[in-house]
């Protein structure tokens, strides 16, 4: 008879303890062990699924396999993954509740099907028939696409090896169980050993894996982030639930870039792609408004015009807030110092808001400048002209440094419109300025306010 061993795991990290403990050492939260029982001289690794064994091999006579990326028929998540599905790959969706995970994946699976692949769609939330309802509302509807609902690992990977679909679909691997293990579904036993059992099915049968897990109330992908050393590609679709767009990000893929997005509007008929991001985020900015700027964000190989805006108010408290949206807090400070210090702004009894129209989130160095004129303008109560982009990293000491792919943002630029272009003195030189464009080259904050703003 087998024998049971009681062990305490976080369930945000993964560690394990003899003992239960209030605080994690491993990740330093509060109230996050949880009791778990494991059998004792049992790994639970079993199965036929993992009894094929390798044999080392010199990597230079190895034969490559030819095994094409296939097209998921969606061309914002083809950018995404790099250009499309790798064969045998294993990738991890992430999102808030209700931000269109489900939606996004079964719309792959029609495209999918309608190129004549097989596809398996396995809910563990929802029978067959929530799923044909939720498929006939997205129009969702082929042969070639198998749906099924179950959440024993081992029955899955039964039906997965009669049926050998070129795409497998797993929502989501916080309900799946293996029945060796007799912890609770969702507990990080179960969802490591479920991981590892369709892992190992992926790479063995070739078969493309998506599973998808859900996050915690801090974002992070629940249960816990160890999933996300297993698999090849994290995706997180990202924005607010009571907004039109979706940005879906790759944080991790070992096939492709990691700063691409893709960029999507939910409607009645599900997820539509937005082919021409810059011009949607910018299609509401008003004319003529103190604290409202452009720049040119690269996300990946795409460069993206936002807007973004700022409000400086005299604080009514004696502790001024700082609050950001789609940009981090600390470089906001950051930024108010060096206006403070450097260009003799006061803003120190000052409250400042700045956020990043349309729902967008940016983190490159390239954004500063921009926002540094936003809160100027904001502070001055100075409109910037309505035809200036302003792009350029910031240093502590007020120097303006030059960024990357300058042509290429340019160019978005130029297609859009705008007339006049902000940019670091460095980024001037080593390449052709289009015609009918003005570039403005400056070597400090204050030399950019003088030109937006007029000091």
């Amino acid at each position: 008879m087998a024998k049971y061993k009681s062990k305490f795991a976080c369930q945000q990290c993964g560690y394990e303890s003899p003992k239960w403990m209030g605080k994690c050492p491993g990740c330093l939260q509060w109230n996050t062990m949880v009791e778990e029982k494991e059998i004792k001289g049992k790994s639970g690794r079993s199965g036929r699924w993992l009894e094929e064994k390798g044999v080392p091999q010199p990597i230079t006579e190895i034969d490559r396999e030819d095994m094409p990326r296939f097209d998921t028929g969606i061309g914002e998540l083809n950018r995404v993954l790099g250009g499309g599905i790798v064969p045998g790959s294993l990738i991890l969706v992430g999102g808030d509740p209700g931000i269109g995970k489900s939606t996004l994946l079964l719309q792959m699976s029609q495209s999918v099907a309608l190129h004549g692949k097989k596809v398996l769609y396995l809910s563990g939330e929802e029978s067959i028939r929530q799923i044909k309802l939720r498929a006939e509302r997205l129009n969702v509807r082929h042969s070639h696409l198998f749906v099924l609902s179950e959440t024993n690992v081992e029955s899955i990977l039964e039906e997965t090896d009669r049926l050998h679909p070129d795409l497998l679909i797993v929502d989501s691997i916080q309900t799946i169980y293996h029945p060796d293990i007799p912890s609770a579904p969702g507990s990080v036993t179960q969802v490591r050993e479920c991981t590892s059992h369709l892992m190992k099915m992926a790479k063995t049968r070739g078969i493309a894996t998506f599973i998808v897990g859900h996050v915690t109330k801090q974002g992070d992908i629940a249960g816990p982030r160890l999933l996300e050393h297993m698999v090849d590609a994290v995706l997180y679709f990202e924005g607010e639930r009571h907004h039109m767009y979706r940005i879906l990000r790759a944080v991790k893929n070992r096939f492709g870039s990691t700063n691409e997005i893709g960029i999507f509007e939910m409607k009645e008929s599900g997820l539509q792609e937005v082919h021409n991001p810059s011009e949607i985020f910018l299609s509401e900015r008003p004319i003529g408004v103190a604290g409202s700027t452009v720049v040119a964000s690269m996300e990946g190989t795409r460069p993206v015009l936002v807007e973004i805006q700022a409000l400086i108010s005299p604080s009514g408290f004696g502790q001024p807030r700082r609050m950001a949206i789609g940009v981090d807090h600390h470089k906001v400070s950051l930024l108010m110092a060096v206006l403070e210090k450097r260009v003799g702004i006061l803003l120190q009894n000052q409250d400042a808001f700045v956020n990043v129209a349309g729902g967008v989130r940016l983190d490159e160095p390239a954004i500063d400048l921009s926002i540094a004129v936003a809160i100027a303008s904001s502070f001055r109560d100075k409109p910037t002209h309505p035809k200036d982009v302003i792009i350029g990293e910031v240093g502590l000491t007020g120097e303006v440094r030059g960024v990357s792919r300058i042509e290429q943002r340019v160019n978005e630029a130029k297609k859009l419109g705008f007339k006049r272009i902000i940019i670091p003195e460095k980024n001037r030189w080593g390449w052709e300025i289009p015609s009918d464009i003005d570039i403005i080259g400056v070597h400090s904050v204050g030399d950019a306010l003088d030109v937006a703003i007029g000091g």
